[in-house]
């Protein structure tokens, strides 16, 4: 993800956000989603089965995400891209409920790219037993196979801010309509963050 935030944002985008790009914990398992669109070796956060109701190695991707946090943090927020995205928007919940990231700072804001909810109901019960709280900035894109499930996640979002582009499942340009919602984002997440803290603002995110 790297390569196509660095290169598709501008700089007075990515220079106000400490990115740090974190490689997920597993090889790819068959075809990638994100094939074509990455380059590879491909990894994944953890595996499903076809239905997308049954996780694997899901406690692992969970402890490998807090230990990078504790290791290279402390982090504001979380970036993430397809299914990093989806995992992304489920760990403030996680969080809240005491299942994770329990040794680190509360997660502060999201940015969610070609996202979605877990479909597992067990899943589902706890990473949406409160609406997301935290402000959070979501991309839709027109031809995005998961555009129907990215928008029942704003859904779940107290503070959403919403960009739309026309493109499918990938990290998109930003026109002047999509850096302007952008920019309000920044804003308001520098804001909050000013309330907080008597020194300079520093967002620090991890990219999942």
């Amino acid at each position: 993800m790297r390569k196509q935030v660095l290169g598709k944002w501008p700089a007075d985008v990515t220079a106000r956000l400490d990115l740090v790009f974190a490689d997920a914990p597993f090889p790819a398992e068959g075809k990638s989603e994100v094939e074509g669109i990455f380059d590879p070796p491909y990894y994944e956060w953890f595996q499903f089965d076809k239905g997308f109701l049954e996780y694997r190695n899901f406690d692992k991707c969970l402890a490998y995400i807090e230990e990078l946090m504790i290791k290279d943090g402390p982090f504001d927020g979380l970036m993430g891209f397809s299914q990093g995205a989806i995992l992304s928007a489920a760990l403030p919940g996680f969080q809240e409920q005491g299942m994770a990231l329990t040794r680190v700072p509360k997660i502060k804001y999201l940015i969610i790219i070609g996202g979605a909810k877990f479909l597992s109901p067990t899943m589902a019960e706890k990473a949406y037993a409160n609406k997301i709280a935290c402000p959070s900035l979501h991309f839709i894109g027109d031809n995005d196979f998961l555009k129907t499930h990215g928008e029942k996640l704003i859904e779940s979002c107290v503070d959403p801010f919403v960009i739309r582009h026309p493109k499918g499942h990938t990290v998109p340009r930003l026109d002047e309509k999509s850096l302007e919602v952008m920019l309000r984002f920044l804003e308001k997440i520098e804001e909050e963050a000013s309330e907080h803290a008597s020194t300079d603002v520093d967002e620090k995110e991890v990219c999942l």
